[in-house]
């Protein structure tokens, strides 16, 4: 992979050709860095809330009630140049104001800026090739004080990297959970195939445990702390 300087990223954000980096509103020349492009904080939120529940389930037991991950966060917006407050310890699910769109030999890491990582804020988000939507933006405040954050200001950075050969993010028969959002997006991680899987082998094993078919390997001997062990 190959870091795209400024020059590239000016020629391919002004091309019209269809693999070339399409980014919008770029509201400012200067949000074009030397190798990174400066992205704003869009309009909307998804807040995590505390709730009854012991944790987040990815998928039902006997024992508990599925509930869906989108009830543990509460929607907000804000409009340009408002204060959205991220509280310590905080996940917020937001986007960028920006609407990408990546070529099928551009990789994209998103990263904070500088200013706000010595804020306690954290965001790290890779996008592949082919990916389009505004850019996803898991916001964490890792300090002990709230940070105020307006709506429209540059909160993060893209850094583009060309890679050697066109690899597309969507293809056939692959099924793709965050293509094309333009607003945030739960974790859908309970439709991950394994799961399915990985449930149904835990079912058999507790089957055959209840059944008698099933034998644990035995223990370790536990040797008294005054005894030595054996030669």
């Amino acid at each position: 992979m190959r870091l795209l300087t400024h020059e590239e990223l000016v020629a391919s954000l002004s091309s019209t050709d269809a693999e070339s980096i399409h980014l919008d509103p770029l509201l400012r020349p200067d949000q074009v860095g030397q190798v990174t492009v400066d992205l704003r904080l869009g309009y909307d939120f998804l807040v995590s809330v505390l709730t009854r529940s012991p944790a987040v389930e990815l998928r039902p037991t006997p024992e508990s009630k599925f509930r869906g991950i989108q009830t543990y966060f509460q929607e907000t917006r804000r409009t340009l140049g408002e204060r959205f407050v991220l509280y310590p310890h905080q996940l917020v699910l937001a986007t960028t104001v920006e609407y990408l769109s990546l070529p099928s030999n551009i990789y994209t890491d998103i990263s904070v800026r500088s200013s706000y990582a010595r804020l306690g804020i954290g965001v790290s988000t890779s996008l592949q090739p082919g990916w389009r939507g505004c850019v996803p933006l898991e916001l964490f405040n890792h300090g002990n004080t709230p940070v105020e954050l307006v709506v429209g200001s540059c909160i993060c950075q893209a850094k583009f990297f060309a890679i050697q050969n066109q690899v597309s993010y969507v293809r056939e028969g692959a099924t793709r959970k965050y293509f094309g959002s333009i607003r945030p997006v739960v974790s859908r991680a309970e439709r991950d195939k394994d799961l399915a899987v990985l449930a149904r082998l835990a079912d058999t094993f507790y089957q055959d445990v209840g059944d008698g078919g099933f034998t644990p390997p035995p223990s370790a001997e536990v040797i008294p702390e005054d005894q030595p062990p054996a030669p």
